[in-house]
């Protein structure tokens, strides 16, 4: 399949950061993993990728999209109240603090979207999911997005250039919530840049120089709210969104 256009299927995104009870979180990702992402699949939704936070030891992230912000409201009231949630829901709530730290965004172009890369295949990736996302999240005072979106072009051409594979450059959606049960921030406007390196080392001695670079300039603006955030997220066993070595979302 093209990704080109699969970065476009799913314009509405979700970025779902779930606070897990200490000590829980890989029984969450395996509940999570074992269950889920299938059902999803097959009702028309996607999960593109689940992540647990590397600087945040009781966090599950995980991102979900959509075709359309009325297909979030009927694919969400046919999940939740279809069989697989109601034989599982226990395993995952028993764990789970707090759903509420959600974003609701789309890409700032049809091609800046998240691709649906291929399910990762048993056989011939037994070690599960490699490489690493890193997701960059900018505050911005609302008459300065447009203005912000142009400033972090170019940071984010040098963020490909130094090896890192553009996942997706991502604004908030501002719409009302059509399926009250599931609540998203309203605390927009934000940018959002997605993204995957292969490992560790170059993470530290190519890509985290240029991100704490591009924070400091777009902050110096006076355009954003507060300090960005960076965050690193290791893919799960099973996350569609990973590092392939012959295939580039």
């Amino acid at each position: 399949m093209n990704n080109a256009e699969h970065r476009a299927e799913f314009p509405v995104i979700e970025f779902r950061r779930y606070a897990i009870h200490d000590g829980e979180r890989a029984h969450f990702a395996e509940y999570f993993e074992t269950y889920f992402p299938e059902a999803f699949q097959q009702l028309g939704t996607i999960a593109f990728g689940h992540f647990v936070e590397r600087h945040s030891p009781a966090t599950f992230t995980w991102i979900r999209g959509f075709r359309s912000i009325d297909d979030r409201a009927t694919l969400n009231r046919a999940f939740y109240s279809g069989p697989v949630w109601q034989e599982h829901k226990a395993k995952l709530n028993d764990r789970l603090i707090d759903h509420t730290n959600v974003l609701l965004l789309r890409p700032i172009q049809p091609q800046r979207g998240i691709p649906v890369l291929p399910a990762v295949d048993p056989v011939d990736e037994p070690t599960g999911a490699r490489g690493v996302a890193i997701a960059q999240f900018f505050a911005v005072e609302g008459e300065h997005l447009d203005d912000v979106v142009e400033r972090s072009e170019a940071a984010f051409a040098s963020y490909r250039d130094a090896g890192a594979r553009e996942a997706g450059v991502l604004v908030t959606l501002d719409v009302p919530n059509n399926y009250p049960s599931l609540p998203f921030r309203a605390d927009g406007p934000y940018l959002v840049w997605l993204g995957l390196v292969e490992d560790d080392a170059r993470l530290r001695t190519r890509l985290d120089p240029l991100l704490e670079a591009s924070s400091k300039a777009l902050s110096d603006t006076g355009w954003l709210r507060g300090a960005p955030e960076r965050i690193v997220l290791d893919p799960t066993r099973r996350s569609r969104l990973r590092w392939m070595p012959e295939r580039q979302p």
